[in-house]
């Protein structure tokens, strides 16, 4: 059977939690349809995993309403049905949420009952392979949610985890187990129920060189229980002086840089399970560990890999912490020129990269085609169709190190709040040569399908994969 979880956009939590929570203390109920993403094997626990992600919460008409208590809500099935026709329409998944406003913390025999027969319905309508899932609020005390999808009509599957994502990061559904004494001062720091959260989260570090080996192993020490490595290139002797754990016999033997990344985190005996993925992260032996992953730190420097991560951001709810690092070289008069990191966190609500000017469609499609027809690149850059390579840019490891703390410190904002309430930082400039830090805001292309139109946000899984074309 396959493993669940669930993912809701912050504003779709608000607006549940709206419907849900009456005045009077009676249980409510709302719609939600789901974009899912489908996970032939997750790289950590090897089973098949859904994901379904919020795209979209219907309140139920009022006059659909029949009765409700503090025990009981009941509604006509007919905006149920017509739900149904626009989820197969759109190819979504039909979801209900109800509360338990007494904070009965599980699913009741009646509840049971009532989705069987709504699964039915559904499959009536929609044909074989419906699925329906449903959401619960526990209005009590603690205030959790619970979760289950049906895919037939005899048990449904419970839901390991669920998340809001937003302005921060909030797991919905509790946290329990221990963290080792290897992480106690950090819980003196953060309390303890930040270690229990590293070491359930899952996230992802594509590019392994300077920043993306530095942010693994901050990571690691942080305690996050499953990191997955991604990139295809193998280590230099130029990689040495900020390649973090990498030796000269690792050139010299030209291993790759996940293997190396990974054989550090390994050897750090802190319990992190890392997962070597020796591709770049759009290939499609990679998407599996992709979108088992609950967070995306982007570590590469090409144009294409970040586009590729920024739609991702959107179509999936996972946070994107993208990286980046400008040194200009010194000038002939011996100048120091312009020396900035960059943290920008990719979510729902945040301009995406390109309304940003960091990534660039037309150098990404000579990334993609310097890749993929090498002997095409080179008679194009010789007829000035492309630019080419040109030297090689300055890298200092001090710097790639501290563009990681960045951004790692930005992933703790996001998980405990220490900066207080504002959530995330959409992006961070730290200027080195001036010792100063600034938040830079960004103009929004009003037409954007990425991070302004919203028809792409928690999509999940379509074809082609993330819409892309060519």
């Amino acid at each position: 059977m396959s493993r669940l979880d669930f993912t809701l956009q912050e504003r779709h939590e608000a607006e549940l939690r709206a419907l849900l929570h009456r005045p009077d203390g009676h249980e409510a109920a709302a719609y939600v349809l789901y974009g899912v993403s489908r996970v032939a094997m997750d790289p950590w626990d090897r089973q098949s995993r859904l994901r379904l992600t919020s795209y979209r919460v219907i309140p139920v008409p009022d006059e659909d309403l029949i009765s409700a208590s503090d025990k009981h809500v009941t509604w006509s099935t007919k905006s149920f049905l017509d739900l149904c026709r626009v989820a197969k329409a759109e190819g979504l998944i039909v979801g209900i949420a109800h509360s338990h406003p007494g904070g009965y913390p599980e699913f009741s025999t009646q509840d049971e009952k009532n989705e069987r027969e709504l699964y039915r319905l559904a499959r009536n309508r929609n044909g074989a392979g419906v699925m329906l899932a449903s959401l619960l609020l526990i209005d009590g005390d603690i205030c959790d949610y619970a979760a289950r999808l049906w895919i037939d009509d005899t048990q449904p599957i419970d839901s390991d985890a669920v998340i809001a994502v937003g302005a921060r990061l909030r797991v919905l559904n509790g946290l329990s187990g221990f963290s080792g004494e290897a992480f106690e001062r950090q819980a003196l720091a953060f309390g303890p129920s930040l270690n229990l959260l590293l070491a359930r989260l899952k996230i992802g570090v594509v590019g392994c060189g300077g920043t993306g080996s530095a942010v693994a192993m901050l990571l690691a020490r942080l305690g996050v229980g499953q990191i997955a490595l991604f990139d295809e290139d193998i280590v230099e002797v130029s990689n040495l002086n900020r390649l973090h754990g990498a030796r000269r016999d690792d050139a010299d033997g030209m291993r790759l840089k996940v293997e190396v990344v990974a054989r550090e985190l390994a050897g750090l005996g802190l319990g992190v399970r890392p997962v070597v993925i020796p591709h770049w992260a759009d290939a499609d032996e990679a998407r599996d560990a992709l979108l088992s992953c609950d967070i995306i730190f982007g570590c590469t420097d090409d144009h294409a890999g970040r586009l590729f991560l920024s739609r991702f951001a959107y179509f999936y709810l996972r946070p994107v912490i993208d990286l980046g690092l400008a040194l200009t070289p010194r000038g002939e008069d011996g100048q120091v020129g312009n020396m900035i990191g960059r943290a920008t966190v990719l979510r729902p609500g945040t301009p995406c990269l390109l309304c940003r000017g960091i990534a660039h469609p037309h150098r990404a499609a000579e990334e993609e085609l310097r890749r993929a027809a090498p002997a095409e690149y080179e008679r194009q850059k010789r007829e000035a169709y492309v630019r080419g390579g040109g030297n090689p840019a300055p890298a200092v490891v001090t710097f790639t190190t501290e563009t990681a703390t960045m951004a790692v410190n930005e992933l703790l904002q996001g998980l405990t709040g220490y900066r207080g309430d504002g959530g995330w930082a959409a992006q961070r400039i730290r200027r080195f040569d001036l010792g100063i830090d600034r938040l830079q805001g960004a103009k929004q292309n009003p037409g954007c399908i990425l991070c302004v139109d919203q028809g792409y946000w928690g999509r999940g899984d379509v074809d082609p994969f993330m819409d892309r074309v060519g």
